[in-house]
């Protein structure tokens, strides 16, 4: 977020040529008119203002008379994932962002988005599943390239991870893969490297990793390919590294309540009764960071799942971190959370 955007703000009296001034000199394409009270009235850019000479405007004109009043701008809570998505959709370079009260906050910039803080890790995402459970949607379409809110969720994934700063990502691809190379290609145009990892068989959770073509130099994250989650990988990287852990395992607190009230009892007395009682569990994100020798652990051409290395480490006394993914997670493998998802509440 670009904190310091003054110089590109002008008050709504201010000419087209003070705009013109504002673009040549500065590292912005944007011209925010605001209120008096700091409200953002309008978005110019340095196309508007020659729309506005060639169609006869003079340079004297104000420059609030060209400017976009119905602009695109974002909340201050909005994650870097969603602006990024919006960005994409819409090739917007920037985006405004507002308060409750509509006064201006900030400035997303796409190349800040894209080129701060870049990081060397690689993540593989596991998308070659069947998705039995999802039948008959998954008939005809890889579980992963399941649309929510009118985008694949693989596509959502691919751009939370550029989002933090990874820039090499590997997708495990097996039933029906070619249709998702064929929708991402290389990469490129979501701001990344894809490379895919083609499974001949199942390999579980954790055998593509033995697909690698090399031996990574930075932790791996890997992740399952249907999850829809905002989760803050730059955090889960960082607290692996701080913890010295081999392992880190993403944690959800998953929450059930009895729907009937429990009895508690000793012999033939009733010493209590309980309410429909909640209980807690953490359980398994689907979401993992691996030192990067783990990798020569996993057995070439074997079902291997990714919890089998976790218990390995374990059991050689390594260390295995738990990080609290606390943000939105939904595991869209599962219909009722897919209908979730898409806002669809319990339909059947």
């Amino acid at each position: 977020m670009l904190r310091n955007f003054e110089d590109t703000v002008v008050s709504e009296s201010a000419s087209l040529r003070t705009a013109m001034e504002i673009l040549d000199r500065g590292s912005l394409e944007i011209v925010l008119v605001v209120s008096p009270d700091g409200a953002l009235l309008g978005t110019l850019t340095d196309g508007d203002i020659r729309r506005a000479i060639l169609s006869g405007a003079s340079l004297e004109d104000a420059a609030s008379g060209f400017m976009h009043r119905r602009f695109t701008a974002v909340g201050p809570s909005t994650s870097r994932t969603e602006v990024l998505d919006l960005m994409r959709a819409r090739t917007f370079q920037q985006i405004p962002i507002v308060d409750e009260a509509g006064r201006l906050v900030g400035l997303h910039l796409l190349r800040e988005i894209l080129g701060a803080s870049i990081r060397p890790n690689w993540a593989v995402v596991m998308a070659g599943g069947r998705g039995d459970r999802l039948r008959p949607i998954t008939d005809s379409l890889p579980k992963p390239m399941i649309k929510v809110a009118g985008r694949p969720i693989l596509e959502r994934i691919v751009l939370h991870l550029v989002g933090f700063g990874i820039r090499r990502i590997f997708l495990s691809v097996n039933y029906m893969g070619d249709m998702i190379e064929s929708h991402f290609k290389d990469g490129a145009e979501l701001g990344c490297r894809i490379e895919y990892l083609k499974e001949e068989k199942t390999l579980g959770t954790g055998g593509a990793l033995s697909l690698l073509p090399e031996k990574p130099d930075h932790p791996v994250l890997m992740l399952n390919g249907d999850l829809l989650t905002q989760f803050n990988v730059g955090n889960m990287l960082s607290f692996h590294e701080e913890g010295g852990f081999k392992a880190t395992v993403g944690v959800h607190e998953y929450v059930h309540t009895v729907p009937y009230g429990v009895v508690e009892r000793e012999g033939d007395r009733i010493t209590g009764i309980r309410e429909k009682p909640t209980q807690t569990w953490l359980a398994n994100a689907g979401i993992y960071v691996f030192e990067p020798d783990l990798v020569q652990r996993v057995p070439k051409d074997t079902y291997f799942p990714l919890p089998t290395l976790v218990e390995e480490c374990l059991d050689r006394g390594e260390a295995v971190g738990a990080f609290p993914i606390e943000e939105d997670w939904i595991d869209v493998g599962h219909p009722k959370e897919l209908r979730k998802a898409r806002g669809e509440g319990n339909k059947t």
